[in-house]
């Protein structure tokens, strides 16, 4: 299948500068990354090709032959003087390793640093789930969390050689992590065989961590949560994630907060919701019900003829933002019960009220059932019309 055109792939005209080279494929690298795309088999591919058109153009030489020659100076036996074997940048492509070169500044380390020497990778951030009651999440709380991770040798201080000694320099890449081997006219770099792009070499390692600088530990830490966290947040502790290679920065840990259901509130942004069951009489002829809030009781005002449903609100009496602004309200729906369990008289007088109600002013107590009656008449007459 043949290949598409590198200026194409990143959309630049054959007259680009290396800024605009890099400009365009920082966006694109950025957009089909594997790790923003996962399980995306297409974007992989795409990733790939616009990898492999950067690497091309941005190399002089590499250029130079590609302008005149197209893809056969990169092939086995191409047009090109001393063709390139096996195609570059291709199926191999190193994920890892473009993305930390390009954007180490966003994601935090590369492998190498300006000058091509080698740079030791930091630590991996860790994230760590924390399920908070809604009463913590509003006040705020401090939690203590325990957290598997790696942590910097104490014995050799994360340089992996025993103590007294010092790791030493790779005599194959001279601490840059990597090698260059030269093709016809080509130079290619790759890892250094020798020391695998650590640019330095253990030859005596450290007993406690056997060379790998760091071990394996379970950290205790107090967590401080501010109020008014909701499920979705989440809080950074820095430097509290892995520790990095070779005494490299550590990385951050990420608390993600998750707020368990409440058995009587609702959480909706700023605002709390709550349903209050009344009684029958309480809805007919009004009177006080009371209501549970985060900062206590407090009694409502229920006025008479109120439906099931009816909605109230008491401002101020939801939650405060963990990002400011105005505290939210509670809102409260009246829900009227229905009675159960009653007994022979009880149901007697029901009946009464029921017959007090009817006659030819009926419609005036049942405000509600007389508008939906005649709107189910009009539609089963509209129907037969």
């Amino acid at each position: 299948m043949s290949k598409r055109d590198f200026y194409e792939v990143l959309g630049v005209s054959r007259d680009a500068s290396e800024r605009d080279l890099k400009k365009a494929y920082k966006r694109l690298a950025m957009k089909y990354h594997p790790d923003r795309n996962p399980g995306d088999e297409s974007a992989a591919d795409k990733f790939k090709e616009v990898k492999e058109a950067y690497e091309i153009l941005t190399d002089p030489q590499k250029k130079a032959a590609y302008d005149q020659y197209g893809h056969a100076a990169f092939e086995q036996g191409g047009g090109g003087a001393g063709g390139f074997g096996g195609g570059f940048g291709g199926g191999g492509a190193d994920f890892g390793d473009i993305f930390g070169d390009v954007f180490g500044d966003i994601f935090g380390g590369g492998r190498r640093g300006g000058g091509g020497g080698f740079r030791a990778q930091r630590g991996a951030d860790l994230r760590y789930n924390m399920e908070l009651t809604l009463e913590e999440a509003v006040r705020g709380c401090t939690k203590e969390i325990e957290v598997p991770t790696l942590v910097e040798c104490e014995v050799c201080h994360g340089s992996g050689a025993k103590k007294g000694s010092q790791p030493q320099t790779c005599p194959t890449c001279h601490g840059h992590g990597q090698v260059q081997m030269r093709q016809g006219f080509f130079t290619v770099q790759q890892t250094c065989p020798t020391c695998h792009g650590k640019g330095s070499i253990i030859k005596d390692p450290c007993d406690a961590c056997h060379g790998e600088g760091r071990v394996q530990k379970t950290k205790t830490l107090n967590v401080k949560i501010p109020a008014g966290v909701d499920t979705g947040d989440r809080i950074r502790l820095s430097g509290e994630g892995e520790a990095g290679e070779h005494g490299a920065p550590a990385g951050d840990l990420y608390v993600q907060v998750h707020v368990k259901e409440h058995a009587i509130f609702e959480r909706d942004g700023n605002n709390l919701h709550c349903e209050v069951p009344i009684s029958f009489g309480m809805a007919a002829l009004g009177g006080e019900v009371e209501v549970p809030t985060l900062d206590g009781r407090v009694n409502l005002k229920v006025p008479e003829e109120t439906q099931t449903g009816r909605m109230f609100r008491m401002r101020g009496k939801g939650v405060k933002s963990v990002r400011g602004g105005a505290q939210g309200d509670l809102i409260v729906k009246l829900v009227v019960e229905t009675p159960v369990k009653l007994s022979a008289r009880q149901k007697e007088l029901l009946r009464e009220l029921e017959d007090s109600c009817l006659g030819e002013d009926g419609n005036k107590h049942k405000p509600k059932s007389e508008g939906f009656f005649k709107g189910v008449k009009k539609f089963f007459d509209d129907l037969t019309s």
